[in-house]
């Protein structure tokens, strides 16, 4: 009996003492989903013991749910707005920000019309964007049809989606005659709607993901080996193969 009981004690130190699994709490933006987690997996091959959660989508809504206390160890922003926002709250370490890639914005769609650029779109009826209050995209996107003069006219004309790649399935199916979205989602996931134009970088802010550890993430020594390994050249060419720019 005392045996039994000696063993249950044992037991019951080893499961209660026994290191548990290093987790990564990522949240970022819905564009660059496909390949961080292709980076993730080459960190995790080389860390076996750590565990990534994920969490991609718009880039104002992941900064309003951190805000509201969803476990996030790091940050990967479609622009450098909602980053700031969440420094200026005191949620981001500012002394560990920094530009993890870059993008550009293309109008892409399936109409028959010859749409090859900005002061063509006023013959579309309906065009896909991302909702400007949250979704970097369409920022950028409204603040080329504002430099180019055409917001008035195609201001009923918009269609708000949740992020840029909501935008790409609405014209993917036919539901708009076109859509701002990221080059990186357009090469990676059209297949019925095709690039139509780019969008002239004059025109918008550049696409900018700039990626921080959260004031959690920062204490954290395995986040903090993860944002240092999405800086390494293998990482860069995982981005670079994705169709972003790193420099």
């Amino acid at each position: 009996m005392k045996k039994l009981s000696a063993l249950i004690l044992c037991l019951i130190h080893l499961l209660t003492t026994a290191p548990l699994a290093a987790e990564i709490n990522l949240s970022m933006a819905a564009s660059l989903k496909e390949a961080v987690n292709e980076i993730a997996d080459a960190f995790k091959k080389k860390n076996p013991g750590i565990k990534i959660n994920s969490n991609a989508g718009g880039s104002g809504a992941l900064a309003k749910q951190i805000e509201n206390g969803a476990p996030a160890d790091l940050f990967l922003s479609a622009n450098e707005e909602w980053m700031n926002y969440l420094k200026a709250k005191g949620m981001i370490d500012q002394r560990q920000i920094i530009n993890l890639a870059y993008n550009e914005l293309v109008f892409a769609g399936k109409t028959p019309l010859k749409i090859t650029r900005m002061q063509d779109l006023p013959q579309l009826e309906r065009i896909a964007i991302g909702s400007p209050k949250s979704v970097p995209a369409g920022e950028y996107a409204m603040a080329a049809m504002k430099k180019t003069g055409v917001d008035t006219a195609l201001g009923k004309k918009l269609v708000m989606a949740r992020d840029a790649r909501e935008c790409l399935m609405y014209a993917e199916r036919g539901e708009v005659d076109g859509a701002f979205v990221y080059r990186t989602d357009a090469l990676l996931l059209a297949r019925q709607a095709r690039i139509l134009f780019t969008v002239p970088q004059d025109l918008y802010g550049r696409v900018t993901y700039p990626m921080g550890l959260t004031a959690t993430g920062a204490k954290k020594t395995e986040a903090v080996a993860f944002y240092r390994f999405l800086q390494s050249p293998e990482a860069r060419k995982i981005l670079d193969k994705y169709g972003f720019t790193t420099r």
